[in-house]
């Protein structure tokens, strides 16, 4: 049996008689091996089952000689009789996080072994970054081991929990996501299957895996949405979508159009619609998974199909992404999936106004004035500034269901992108709690957010004219986010609330979070199904579900 594995160059010669020593002694571990992967077949030719285990190491001092993940050293006693350890070290350095070392044919069961660097062992919860580098660095390591074996057109992978399955799960499906649906489907790249692997002997969080496994695909759902053109996605076939998606799930879609939407007086919501001919739809979705007289947590997600900026038209940098602008509709949608996946015992109402934001002859212009259903009027200052608009009137029907709390999702101002890059989700709310909520949750699932200020200053700079209630853009210099958040509050019922501005997470480069790869992110899906679940489960010992 001829063995390869990668190595550095000046290693070559003396790893080279060691290799041939060591292939007798491997193919007699054959029959044991297999008897301890559940699934297990035969390899194919060409080989076609990989491998993802990971190792410690100072990433500080090159002659760390490093530490194999429990699983992994058994998997090396115990098939290898120590050679995949040895290979590591004899390749050089240890791999550092995000780096991954591929060794070929180490055994027969897997044609193809992924080491990836997870840092050192006492990674965890840092207080600065407001981030728990163990985790993330598990979602790292999963991802980019994945991706590796992908390359080599693996069939199917087997990754280990590397201490914490449900990060595991996330990274792993996270990185094996690609937009391609739109790709002639001989060109499109092979997404091998993948299984959580672990020995019988250790301990095994399969439903961790399960839960990461529910939340990946609810952000590997909020991208697809995203990803799709604005001619395959308008208001109607997103609607027909989400039916198709909820369809079998125990969640309940309405889909309400224009005329129901007039009923409920919806002007503000329908004022931004009228410049498109899509006509605008307002979806209704519900999920109940607790008592019918539990309050309801009500989700609302901007649903902007496109954004054209209107009559204050965006330049051409600007409207690349801007199918993109109905990323907390996508977001929402994909939570109330994985809240029914999960089991979660809450319920939950979500709203969705979707419409295009075009230049029509009868799109709104700067001056017109809107009046909406709590008597409020409107001035448009900039038709730029729709974001708000579209959320007014979903607001002002959250009151008729008695919510436990209020949370919007939106892309509402690219000033976000200039504040934190894209590094977290700007979040402004009138509750503690919900505060301290959605941060820890962004602690847990890497996906960090940060509070902005919801101070009079703003609400003075939207509500100071005499001939209007209120504007959309209001006056001074600056502060964009927080004078749409201003906005938005005016029109708030009584309670709770939170709102989460994501348009600066709305893509990535794929260079932020190794496992998410360029494009749309589909941010902060896991973030708010964690606020959520913590909530379900904050008077439980055992993890949700």
């Amino acid at each position: 049996m001829f063995i390869q594995v990668l190595l550095r160059a000046p290693h070559l010669k003396s790893a080279k008689k060691y290799i041939l020593a060591r292939s007798k002694a491997l193919v007699s571990q054959r029959s044991s091996h297999q008897a301890s992967v559940i699934g297990a077949e035969k390899c194919s030719n060409p080989p076609s089952r990989g491998l993802v285990l990971g190792v410690y190491a100072d990433e500080h001092d090159k002659d760390d000689l490093g530490m194999l993940t429990p699983t992994a050293a058994k998997y090396n006693e115990t098939y290898t009789n120590g050679a995949l350890l040895d290979m590591l070290r004899i390749a050089g350095p240890m791999p550092k996080r995000g780096e991954t070392r591929v060794f070929f044919n180490l055994e027969p069961t897997y044609s193809a072994v992924a080491i990836c660097g997870l840092g050192t062992e006492c990674l965890g919860y840092d207080p600065s970054e407001k981030l728990d580098l163990s985790k993330e660095a598990i979602r790292i390591a999963a991802a980019t081991g994945c991706q590796e074996l992908q390359k080599l057109e693996t069939n199917r992978i087997y990754v280990e929990d590397f201490g914490h399955a449900e990060s595991a799960a996330e990274g792993s499906h996270m990185g094996m996501w690609i937009n391609q649906e739109m790709k002639n489907p001989d060109q499109r790249v092979y997404i091998p299957q993948l299984q959580l692997y672990y020995e019988p002997e250790l301990p095994c969080d399969s439903n961790g895996w399960r839960i990461g496994l529910a939340k990946a695909e609810a952000q590997n759902l909020a991208r697809q949405l995203q990803e799709a053109p604005a001619n395959h996605m308008t208001p109607t076939t997103f609607a027909q979508n989400v039916v198709q998606i909820l369809c079998n799930s125990g969640v309940n879609v309405e889909v309400k159009v224009r005329s129901w939407a007039e009923c409920q007086g919806m002007s503000s919501f329908l004022t931004v619609a009228k410049g498109s001919c899509e006509p605008p739809i307002f979806l209704e979705l519900s999920y109940y998974g607790t008592n019918l007289k539990e309050r309801p947590i009500v989700l609302i997600g901007q649903g902007n199909t496109y954004d054209s900026g209107g009559i204050c038209a965006k330049k051409l940098h600007a409207l690349r992404d801007m199918r993109g602008d109905m990323t907390g509709a996508a977001c929402v949608v994909a939570t109330c999936r994985a809240i029914a996946a999960l089991k979660l015992p809450v319920n939950i109402r979500a709203l969705i106004p979707l419409c295009e934001h075009m230049i029509g002859c009868n799109a709104m212009k700067p001056g017109d004035v809107v009046e909406v259903k709590n008597g409020k009027s409107i001035e448009i200052v900039d038709a730029d500034y729709e974001g708000p608009l579209v959320l007014v009137d979903a607001l002002l029907y959250a009151e008729s269901f008695g919510p436990k709390y209020i949370v919007n999702v939106s892309t509402i101002s690219d000033h976000v992108l200039e504040a934190f890059g894209k590094v977290c989700s700007a979040v402004f709310t009138n509750s503690e709690d919900l505060w301290q909520r959605i941060k820890n949750a962004g602690v847990h699932t890497g996906d960090r957010v940060w509070r902005l200020p919801l101070w009079d200053y703003f609400t003075y700079q939207m509500c100071s004219v005499e001939h209007v209630d209120v504007q959309n853009f209001g006056k001074g210099q600056g502060g964009e986010s927080c004078k749409a958040a201003a906005l938005l509050r005016e029109f708030l019922p009584c309670g709770q609330w939170m709102h989460i501005d994501a348009y600066n997470v709305m893509t990535t480069k794929g260079e932020d979070y190794p496992y998410l790869r360029r494009g749309m992110a589909g941010r902060p899906t896991r973030t708010l199904i964690e606020f959520i679940a913590q909530a379900c489960c904050h008077n439980k010992n055992s993890k949700y579900l």
